[in-house]
């Protein structure tokens, strides 16, 4: 889904349009879904594609909403990034290209890796299932 940076702008929040069209960060421990526990799924802000479920969902301690794995291997893509001096996978929606955070590879035995994801990037649709 390519769409001209005039439809993110018209479309998405200001906080929004920087986490997910600018590659920002929500402040640490904001998030509104941080602490949520709710049995669903975690969806593109951007264009509603399902990324994430409760079931993979765990608390890392670490601010931001935590998954020990996307909802199939084709939900995201993994960006090489360099900035601010470190060495970090970037994490997008496969389906438009949104900025969802980091994956860092200290994550829970099940996988060892920990989707490290801004709040703002997701929206939560509560009871929604999708089969594995």
């Amino acid at each position: 889904m390519t769409k001209p940076d005039e439809y993110w702008r018209e479309r998405l929040t200001d906080d929004e349009y920087e986490v997910c069209r600018l590659r920002g960060t929500e402040a640490p421990y904001s998030g509104k879904l941080l602490h949520n526990h709710d049995t669903g799924i975690y969806s593109c802000t951007c264009c509603e594609a399902p990324l994430f479920i409760s079931d993979n969902k765990y608390d890392s301690g670490c601010g931001w909403p935590s998954f020990d794995a996307p909802v199939n291997d084709e939900a995201v893509r993994y960006i090489e990034d360099l900035s601010h001096g470190m060495k970090r996978v970037e994490i997008r929606c496969a389906a438009c290209d949104s900025h969802l955070g980091h994956v860092f590879p200290d994550g829970p035995k099940t996988t060892g890796e920990r989707f490290c994801v801004n709040s703002v990037s997701l929206i939560f649709n509560k009871n929604d299932k999708i089969t594995k």
